[in-house]
């Protein structure tokens, strides 16, 4: 089975394609950013199937990270991997920024848990605790970092998420024993299209994740008065 995988829910746009038969991947390209997402993702798509034989029409599926995480950055890759998925005939999955982030590190096992946080600004954070098994320990949250670290319990924590540094500092603070060395700010893309080949569509949709409603809200004062005609 041969799949593309889209992540544009945190500081970068990446995208891969994975052959469940080969052990490397088949293409990958992936660009820090902090914004531009919509403008780049499309290119960056082109260039990955245009590296593989056959192009997107030798895709079985398609799965795309669908939050927490930016919010403009999430409705880009959802829309790009539903449009993809309408126009091919395949399959889409949806899969958790924060399982994505955390899944590499299940292949160090290590006493404790994985703690995968996303800097949610304004002194929050998204995040979610795993076991070393993958097994995930309660819901994706928007919490303050004192609420996140308590969560933690006694650890120690292996952190990883662009808001892993601001969870240790919190920890370090509160004597928590936490490692910082395998962190990574945003989901590795060939992580994400392994979780994608694994997982049901039918049971995981793309759908948006958003854990807290967004910053912008609609005006809920008077409309702005109009000069008469």
């Amino acid at each position: 089975m041969r799949i593309l995988a889209i992540d544009t829910s945190c500081g970068a746009a990446s995208a891969a394609i994975v052959d469940s038969g080969e052990i490397e991947p088949l293409a990958v390209v992936s660009r820090v950013m902090a914004r531009g997402h919509a403008e780049a993702l499309g290119p960056m798509v082109e260039e990955a199937a245009l590296s593989v034989e056959g192009g997107l029409a030798t895709l079985d599926r398609i799965v795309v990270t669908a939050g927490p995480g930016s919010f403009t950055g999430i409705r880009v890759g959802l829309a790009m991997a539903r449009a993809m998925a309408l126009a091919l005939g395949v399959p889409v999955v949806g899969v958790s920024t924060l399982a994505a982030l955390a899944a590499p590190l299940l292949s160090e096992p290590r006493p404790g848990v994985i703690a995968a946080a996303i800097d949610a600004r304004h002194g929050s954070v998204y995040f979610q605790l795993f076991e070393a098994s993958g097994r995930p320990l309660g819901s994706p949250r928007c919490d303050a970092l004192r609420e996140c670290v308590r969560g933690i319990g006694a650890g120690p924590a292996l952190l990883t998420g662009d808001a892993a540094a601001l969870v240790a500092t919190e920890a370090h603070r509160t004597g928590l024993p936490y490692d910082l060395g395998s962190a990574a700010d945003a989901p590795n893309i060939v992580a994400v299209a392994r979780m994608g080949l694994a997982l049901d569509p039918a049971a995981n949709p793309a759908r948006p994740l958003y854990v807290k409603p967004p910053d912008a809200r609609p005006n809920t004062a008077e409309p702005i008065a109009r000069a008469p005609r």
